[in-house]
Protein backbone atom coordinates (compact mmCIF):
# COMPACT_ATOMS: atom_id res chain seq x y z
CA UNK A 1 0.00 0.00 0.00
CA UNK A 2 1.65 3.60 -1.03
CA UNK A 3 2.21 5.86 2.35
CA UNK A 4 1.43 9.00 0.30
CA UNK A 5 -0.23 9.90 3.00
CA UNK A 6 2.16 9.67 5.54
CA UNK A 7 2.50 7.75 8.82
CA UNK A 8 -0.94 7.61 9.40
CA UNK A 9 -2.46 6.05 12.55
CA UNK A 10 -5.04 3.63 12.98
CA UNK A 11 -8.25 5.10 12.75
CA UNK A 12 -7.31 8.36 12.11
CA UNK A 13 -8.63 9.91 8.25
CA UNK A 14 -5.74 11.04 5.89
CA UNK A 15 -6.21 12.18 2.42
CA UNK A 16 -4.06 13.09 -0.75
CA UNK A 17 -3.54 13.02 -4.34
CA UNK A 18 -2.49 9.67 -6.14
CA UNK A 19 -1.18 9.75 -10.50
CA UNK A 20 -3.44 7.78 -12.27
CA UNK A 21 -2.16 8.00 -15.53
CA UNK A 22 -2.26 10.99 -18.33
CA UNK A 23 -1.20 13.52 -16.09
CA UNK A 24 -4.28 13.19 -14.00
CA UNK A 25 -4.24 13.09 -10.22
CA UNK A 26 -6.81 11.43 -8.34
CA UNK A 27 -7.94 12.64 -4.88
CA UNK A 28 -8.89 10.48 -2.24
CA UNK A 29 -9.08 9.94 1.49
CA UNK A 30 -8.90 7.10 3.52
CA UNK A 31 -8.67 5.01 7.43
CA UNK A 32 -6.48 2.39 8.05
CA UNK A 33 -8.71 0.29 10.30
CA UNK A 34 -7.43 -3.10 12.66
CA UNK A 35 -6.65 -6.29 11.53
CA UNK A 36 -9.32 -9.07 10.38
CA UNK A 37 -12.13 -7.09 9.28
CA UNK A 38 -12.17 -6.54 5.72
CA UNK A 39 -11.65 -3.12 4.00
CA UNK A 40 -14.70 -0.93 2.29
CA UNK A 41 -14.12 1.17 -0.71
CA UNK A 42 -17.41 3.50 -2.15
CA UNK A 43 -17.26 4.29 -5.45
CA UNK A 44 -19.32 7.67 -6.20
CA UNK A 45 -22.29 8.01 -8.95
CA UNK A 46 -22.41 10.15 -12.05
CA UNK A 47 -20.99 13.71 -11.73
CA UNK A 48 -21.03 13.07 -7.33
CA UNK A 49 -17.78 13.14 -5.43
CA UNK A 50 -15.93 11.82 -1.91
CA UNK A 51 -18.21 14.56 0.16
CA UNK A 52 -21.53 13.11 -0.99
CA UNK A 53 -24.44 12.20 1.94
CA UNK A 54 -23.55 8.33 1.24
CA UNK A 55 -19.86 8.45 0.98
CA UNK A 56 -19.85 10.28 4.43
CA UNK A 57 -22.22 8.14 5.96
CA UNK A 58 -20.29 5.14 5.35
CA UNK A 59 -17.01 7.14 6.83
CA UNK A 60 -18.53 7.72 10.34
CA UNK A 61 -19.78 3.89 10.17
CA UNK A 62 -16.61 2.42 9.51
CA UNK A 63 -14.77 4.83 11.71
CA UNK A 64 -17.21 3.89 14.25
CA UNK A 65 -15.94 -0.20 14.03
CA UNK A 66 -12.62 0.67 13.41
CA UNK A 67 -12.54 -0.70 9.53
CA UNK A 68 -10.69 0.36 6.65
CA UNK A 69 -12.14 2.77 4.52
CA UNK A 70 -11.03 4.55 1.03
CA UNK A 71 -13.43 7.11 -0.83
CA UNK A 72 -12.11 8.79 -3.58
CA UNK A 73 -13.20 11.02 -6.72
CA UNK A 74 -12.87 9.78 -10.37
CA UNK A 75 -11.14 12.45 -13.14
CA UNK A 76 -13.51 15.27 -13.89
CA UNK A 77 -15.08 14.71 -10.49
CA UNK A 78 -14.70 16.47 -7.16
CA UNK A 79 -11.03 17.41 -6.14
CA UNK A 80 -9.72 15.22 -8.85
CA UNK A 81 -8.12 16.54 -11.86
CA UNK A 82 -9.18 16.33 -15.59
CA UNK A 83 -11.95 17.63 -16.86
CA UNK A 84 -15.48 15.75 -16.55
CA UNK A 85 -16.55 16.18 -19.96
CA UNK A 86 -13.32 14.24 -21.89
CA UNK A 87 -13.82 11.20 -19.34
CA UNK A 88 -15.06 7.80 -20.16
CA UNK A 89 -16.29 4.60 -18.13
CA UNK A 90 -12.20 3.07 -19.40
CA UNK A 91 -11.18 6.03 -17.18
CA UNK A 92 -13.42 6.13 -14.41
CA UNK A 93 -12.34 2.52 -14.25
CA UNK A 94 -9.02 3.01 -14.05
CA UNK A 95 -9.22 5.45 -11.35
CA UNK A 96 -10.94 2.81 -9.25
CA UNK A 97 -8.07 0.65 -9.93
CA UNK A 98 -5.32 2.68 -8.93
CA UNK A 99 -6.98 3.47 -5.83
CA UNK A 100 -7.92 -0.19 -4.91
CA UNK A 101 -4.14 -1.70 -6.00
CA UNK A 102 -2.27 1.42 -4.77
CA UNK A 103 -3.99 2.25 -1.39
CA UNK A 104 -5.54 -0.67 0.30
CA UNK A 105 -5.18 -4.40 0.93
CA UNK A 106 -6.59 -7.23 1.87
CA UNK A 107 -10.16 -8.15 0.89
CA UNK A 108 -12.47 -5.44 0.08
CA UNK A 109 -16.01 -4.57 0.34
CA UNK A 110 -17.16 -2.67 -2.74
CA UNK A 111 -19.90 -0.19 -2.23
CA UNK A 112 -21.44 1.59 -5.90
CA UNK A 113 -24.20 4.24 -6.19
CA UNK A 114 -25.53 4.31 -9.29
CA UNK A 115 -22.59 4.61 -11.77
CA UNK A 116 -20.51 3.45 -9.14
CA UNK A 117 -22.43 0.40 -9.14
CA UNK A 118 -21.20 -0.47 -12.57
CA UNK A 119 -17.59 0.43 -11.65
CA UNK A 120 -17.65 -1.79 -9.08
CA UNK A 121 -18.73 -4.75 -10.86
CA UNK A 122 -16.37 -3.66 -13.54
CA UNK A 123 -13.35 -3.54 -10.67
CA UNK A 124 -14.78 -6.96 -9.06
CA UNK A 125 -14.47 -8.31 -12.54
CA UNK A 126 -10.38 -7.05 -12.74
CA UNK A 127 -9.81 -7.81 -9.44
CA UNK A 128 -11.26 -11.02 -8.61
CA UNK A 129 -8.67 -11.68 -6.02
CA UNK A 130 -9.18 -8.73 -3.84
CA UNK A 131 -13.04 -8.34 -3.71
CA UNK A 132 -14.69 -9.75 -1.28
CA UNK A 133 -18.35 -8.77 -1.34
CA UNK A 134 -20.72 -5.84 -3.46
CA UNK A 135 -23.03 -3.43 -2.04
CA UNK A 136 -24.89 -2.07 -5.15
CA UNK A 137 -27.25 1.50 -4.52
CA UNK A 138 -29.51 1.97 -7.59
CA UNK A 139 -27.06 0.08 -9.46
CA UNK A 140 -26.84 1.69 -13.22
CA UNK A 141 -24.67 -0.91 -14.86
CA UNK A 142 -24.73 -0.19 -19.18
CA UNK A 143 -26.41 3.17 -18.09
CA UNK A 144 -24.96 5.04 -20.74
CA UNK A 145 -26.34 2.47 -23.68
CA UNK A 146 -29.53 1.47 -21.42
CA UNK A 147 -30.67 4.63 -19.61
CA UNK A 148 -29.15 7.26 -21.99
CA UNK A 149 -28.55 6.34 -25.30
CA UNK A 150 -31.32 4.37 -25.52
CA UNK A 151 -33.51 7.21 -23.82
CA UNK A 152 -32.58 9.75 -26.62
CA UNK A 153 -35.00 11.05 -29.38
CA UNK A 154 -33.70 10.32 -32.93
CA UNK A 155 -33.00 13.82 -33.33
CA UNK A 156 -30.85 14.49 -29.75
CA UNK A 157 -28.71 11.18 -30.89
CA UNK A 158 -28.02 12.89 -34.65
CA UNK A 159 -27.48 15.77 -32.75
CA UNK A 160 -24.49 14.10 -30.33
CA UNK A 161 -23.35 12.12 -33.15
CA UNK A 162 -22.82 15.08 -35.40
CA UNK A 163 -21.32 17.75 -33.24
CA UNK A 164 -19.70 15.06 -30.81
CA UNK A 165 -21.65 16.32 -27.45
CA UNK A 166 -25.09 17.37 -26.33
CA UNK A 167 -26.50 19.32 -23.26
CA UNK A 168 -29.29 17.33 -21.45
CA UNK A 169 -31.14 18.42 -18.94
CA UNK A 170 -30.44 17.27 -14.98
CA UNK A 171 -32.56 17.39 -11.94
CA UNK A 172 -29.47 18.07 -9.94
CA UNK A 173 -27.83 20.74 -12.48
CA UNK A 174 -29.91 23.49 -13.22
CA UNK A 175 -27.52 24.21 -16.17
CA UNK A 176 -27.83 20.47 -17.65
CA UNK A 177 -24.77 18.65 -18.09
CA UNK A 178 -22.92 17.78 -21.23
CA UNK A 179 -22.79 14.36 -22.71
CA UNK A 180 -20.18 13.15 -24.68
CA UNK A 181 -20.67 10.82 -27.87
CA UNK A 182 -17.47 9.35 -26.78
CA UNK A 183 -19.01 8.36 -23.66
CA UNK A 184 -21.81 6.67 -25.54
CA UNK A 185 -19.39 5.37 -27.50
CA UNK A 186 -16.45 3.67 -25.28
CA UNK A 187 -18.97 2.89 -22.70
CA UNK A 188 -19.97 0.19 -25.05
CA UNK A 189 -16.69 -1.84 -24.97
CA UNK A 190 -17.94 -2.20 -21.01
CA UNK A 191 -21.13 -3.42 -21.01
CA UNK A 192 -22.38 -6.26 -18.41
CA UNK A 193 -26.10 -6.89 -18.99
CA UNK A 194 -25.92 -8.85 -21.84
CA UNK A 195 -24.54 -11.88 -20.83
CA UNK A 196 -24.04 -13.39 -17.37
CA UNK A 197 -21.36 -11.51 -15.16
CA UNK A 198 -18.85 -14.56 -14.26
CA UNK A 199 -18.89 -13.23 -10.16
CA UNK A 200 -19.16 -16.00 -7.39
CA UNK A 201 -19.38 -13.40 -4.22
CA UNK A 202 -21.93 -12.13 -2.09
CA UNK A 203 -24.31 -9.27 -3.53
CA UNK A 204 -26.35 -7.14 -1.80
CA UNK A 205 -28.21 -4.66 -4.30
CA UNK A 206 -30.47 -1.82 -2.79
CA UNK A 207 -32.95 0.13 -4.66
CA UNK A 208 -36.20 2.68 -4.31
CA UNK A 209 -38.93 1.58 -6.30
CA UNK A 210 -39.80 5.96 -6.52
CA UNK A 211 -36.11 5.79 -8.34
CA UNK A 212 -36.84 7.75 -11.99
CA UNK A 213 -33.19 7.77 -12.67
CA UNK A 214 -32.98 4.14 -12.67
CA UNK A 215 -35.84 2.36 -12.75
CA UNK A 216 -35.63 -0.77 -10.02
CA UNK A 217 -36.41 -3.42 -12.92
CA UNK A 218 -32.47 -2.15 -14.25
CA UNK A 219 -30.99 -3.78 -10.33
CA UNK A 220 -33.56 -6.70 -11.15
CA UNK A 221 -31.54 -7.39 -14.25
CA UNK A 222 -27.89 -7.28 -12.67
CA UNK A 223 -29.43 -10.04 -10.29
CA UNK A 224 -30.42 -11.98 -12.76
CA UNK A 225 -26.58 -11.89 -14.71
CA UNK A 226 -24.50 -12.55 -11.59
CA UNK A 227 -23.62 -15.73 -11.87
CA UNK A 228 -23.30 -16.09 -8.08
CA UNK A 229 -25.90 -17.50 -5.65
CA UNK A 230 -25.65 -15.22 -2.53
CA UNK A 231 -27.43 -11.93 -4.44
CA UNK A 232 -30.25 -10.20 -2.58
CA UNK A 233 -31.86 -7.59 -4.00
CA UNK A 234 -33.69 -5.28 -1.55
CA UNK A 235 -36.62 -3.07 -2.97
CA UNK A 236 -37.67 -0.09 -0.85
CA UNK A 237 -41.51 0.98 -2.14
CA UNK A 238 -41.25 4.57 -1.09
CA UNK A 239 -37.61 5.25 -1.79
CA UNK A 240 -35.98 7.65 -4.54
CA UNK A 241 -32.69 7.16 -6.73
CA UNK A 242 -30.40 8.83 -3.88
CA UNK A 243 -31.90 6.40 -0.75
CA UNK A 244 -30.01 8.65 1.13
CA UNK A 245 -32.35 9.18 4.25
CA UNK A 246 -31.72 7.28 7.38
CA UNK A 247 -33.32 4.12 6.69
CA UNK A 248 -31.81 3.99 3.12
CA UNK A 249 -28.79 4.83 5.38
CA UNK A 250 -29.30 2.12 7.53
CA UNK A 251 -29.81 -0.53 4.89
CA UNK A 252 -26.56 0.22 3.37
CA UNK A 253 -24.24 0.04 6.25
CA UNK A 254 -26.10 -3.02 7.43
CA UNK A 255 -25.27 -4.67 4.45
CA UNK A 256 -21.86 -3.75 4.67
CA UNK A 257 -21.78 -4.56 7.63
CA UNK A 258 -22.95 -7.85 6.85
CA UNK A 259 -20.74 -9.18 4.06
CA UNK A 260 -17.25 -7.45 5.52
CA UNK A 261 -18.21 -9.33 8.95
CA UNK A 262 -17.94 -12.62 6.72
CA UNK A 263 -15.11 -11.73 5.20
CA UNK A 264 -11.85 -11.50 7.07
CA UNK A 265 -8.70 -11.69 6.07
Amino acid sequence: MDGLDGEAHRGEETGGMIAAGEGVSIAYRRRIGKPGLAGVVFMGGFRSDMTGTKATALDRFCAARGQSYLRFDYRGHGASGGRFEDATMGDWLADSLAVLDRLTEGPQILVGSSMGGWIALLTALARKERVAGLVLVAAAPDFTEALVWERLPADARDELMAAGSLTVPSEYAPEGYRLSRRLIEEGRAHLLLDRPIPLDIPARLLHGMRDADVPWPHSLRAVEALAGTDVRLTLVKDGDHRLSTPDGLRLMTGAVAELSDGAGR
